[in-house]
């Protein structure tokens, strides 16, 4: 049995006063958030009057954003940590009607800045130096100019943002509170518990074909029953973008999405092409290898992630984690050690598991508290990698919320998944380093490969997959179920071929994504680890001027388009033969595990 929240113990729970001593102060503050908006409305059509008054304007604006965040990020972690409790639902809710409130009154700030003719904005920042800190956001508003609707349109569509937000909100309700899974039997008739925490944590990673199998036909029967829900849930989804593309004027759903990330379409559909032609081969070999491993008539698609070598698991304490870590990271150098030594000692991360619990990983980074790394712990060595990945996120964003300000802190999604991943190349390269042992070294690359197969095949498929939805709906296809499940069972058919068994319940897998409420954000994942990959590289080669360049790139955040943040590590993501390198180092990871 999985303990409630209140039975784990509080050293495996995040500590939470860093951003409000207790509910009490949260819920003060949400109150005074909707007192306090007239420190930013009184600014209401005086934004264009002289550069003095827009910068406090933008100052006001932005220490009210970073309110907002802190109130918001307090709300979601604690959801997040335990989804069952119905006052942490509430509260959530609660935010999320002020949020609404809020975002409606603020609404005003961008349109106003949108009549700003750019020749003004470039006087007002040469007679106040200070503006020049914020000229990238000035000049990424002037961009979304043509696509900005008539200012009581856009406060009206603002007023709607809970219920633009209502999605992805049933969506993750629904799956932390109503999903229940039948337990399953391992091959000696023991019975195990079932959680979607528990199958992509643990199960379906299991040396055992038994439990690996039995666990899918659990996750797949609790999914089927929810299928036409999430179906209409998600379908309200991409019809809302789909909409909000037409009524804005972009030629597509797509350009709308990338227009945020500052990459061109053909960069998008490169990413797209290029891995799923060019990996393909590689990664049915390792399917293929698998297969013999185990003695299978045929892999099947829930086999996938098996361990290479069945009857080696091998397994760490949190403890023994967070010294491997830091040892693999001392190559960046003091100031990015000191990070991560403050997330282990000060709470940082909750790695406890319990029911409610939002399954998988992620890295929450409030402006002036620090990040946040919520993950559920489970002995293994694989879990250590996610670790590593986790704490990649926080070394990034604490420098960028330490160097830059607030409005200049979120760089391009495209971007964001290389700070994480480079950690993980950097962990498997260190151990490799470290170890003699054959099963050890062969376990490591395999794991390594783990971070390429949810990178460039798990990710980059459901990017595929949104590819196809988005243009199913343009054509206006209706997103029933059945239309759900065929694209995504065709999108992982189109890949494995013949070399995996692909059964008709992988087609339900397009439910177990939330970044898929969260426009084209899977695909980036395999941006961030082609720059990661090439940087890894560097790092091994170059030593320190590698590093320097790459902690130079971290803080500066969002100060600089993607292309351009990117080419500071040295790394040109514009060229397609960058992608083609990271692919062939992933076939020479599949090579070393054939010798």
């Amino acid at each position: 049995m999985r303990n409630n929240r209140s039975q784990v113990l509080v050293d495996e729970t995040w500590d939470l006063t860093d951003l409000f001593l207790n509910r009490e102060q949260w819920e003060e503050e949400l109150r005074r958030l909707t007192k306090d908006i007239n420190q930013v409305t009184k600014f209401k059509g005086k934004l264009k009057n002289d550069a003095k008054t827009l910068l406090s304007a933008i100052k006001a604006f932005e220490d009210f954003q970073i309110r907002i965040q802190s109130v918001g990020t307090y709300a979601f972690l604690k959801r997040s940590a335990d989804g069952s409790d119905p006052e942490n639902q509430a509260d959530y809710a609660k935010f999320a009607a002020t949020f609404a409130e809020i975002g409606a009154e603020l609404s005003f700030f961008e349109s106003e800045l949108l009549t700003i003719p750019e020749e003004t904005i470039k006087q007002f920042i040469e007679e106040e130096r200070e503006l020049k800190v914020y000229e990238k956001m000035l000049n990424d508003v002037l961009e979304k100019k043509p696509y900005t609707l008539d200012p009581e349109i856009e406060k009206t569509l603002a007023a709607l943002n809970e219920v633009h937000e209502a999605p992805s909100v049933i969506y993750e309700t629904s799956k932390a509170a109503d999903m229940n899974f039948e337990s399953i039997l391992d091959e000696n008739g023991k019975e195990l518990p079932m959680s979607e925490a528990l199958y992509e944590e643990r199960y379906e990673i299991d040396a055992s074909t038994t439990v690996r199998r039995n666990a899918y036909e659990s996750f797949i029967k609790t999914f089927n029953r929810y299928k036409n829900t999430y179906a209409a849930t998600y379908a309200t989804e991409v019809k809302k973008q789909v909409t909000m593309a037409k009524l804005r004027g972009y030629d597509s759903v797509t350009d709308m999405l990338l227009q945020p990330q500052q990459v061109t379409k053909e960069m998008y559909e490169n990413q797209l092409d290029i891995i799923q032609a060019e990996l393909a081969p590689h990664m049915r070999k390792l399917a293929k290898m698998k297969e013999r491993e185990y003695g299978l008539q045929k892999i099947r698609f829930c086999d996938l992630k098996a361990p290479l070598d069945p009857t080696y698991d091998p397994e760490t304490t949190f403890s023994e984690a967070k010294q491997m870590i830091l040892d693999a990271l001392k190559v960046l150098g003091p100031e990015y050690i000191a990070i991560m030594e403050k997330a282990f000692e000060n709470r940082w991360i909750d790695y406890a598991d319990n029911v409610g619990k939002q399954s998988g990983a992620f890295c929450s980074t409030p402006y002036r508290s620090h990040p946040y790394i919520l993950m559920t712990w489970t002995n293994k060595m694989r879990g250590v990698f996610t670790l590593a990945h986790e704490l990649g996120h926080a070394g990034h964003f604490y420098l960028a919320n330490k160097y830059q300000s607030y409005i200049n802190v979120e760089s391009s999604t495209y971007f964001v998944e290389a700070p994480s991943t480079l950690n993980e190349l950097l962990l498997a390269n260190d151990l490799l380093e470290k170890t003699s042992d054959r099963r050890m070294k062969r376990w490591i690359i395999s794991s390594l490969l783990d971070t390429y197969y949810h990178n460039f095949i798990t990710h980059l498929l459901e990017g595929e997959f949104q590819r196809r939805i988005y243009r199913l709906a343009e054509e206006g296809t209706p997103l029933t179920a059945d239309i759900l499940c065929r694209e995504k069972y065709d999108t992982i058919k189109n890949f494995w071929k013949d070399a995996v068994e692909i059964d008709e319940g992988a087609g339900l897998t397009w439910m177990r994504q939330p970044h898929y409420y969260m426009g084209l954000y899977p695909y980036t994942y395999s941006a961030g680890l082609t720059v990661a990959t090439v940087v890894a590289e560097k790092i091994k080669t170059e030593g320190k001027p590698a590093v320097d360049r790459w902690l130079e790139v971290l803080k500066a955040g969002g100060t600089l388009k993607p292309l351009e943040l990117i080419r500071k590590a040295g790394v040109d993501m514009s060229n397609p033969d960058t992608i083609r390198q990271a692919v062939a180092y992933v076939g020479s990871l599949v090579e070393m595990l054939e010798e």
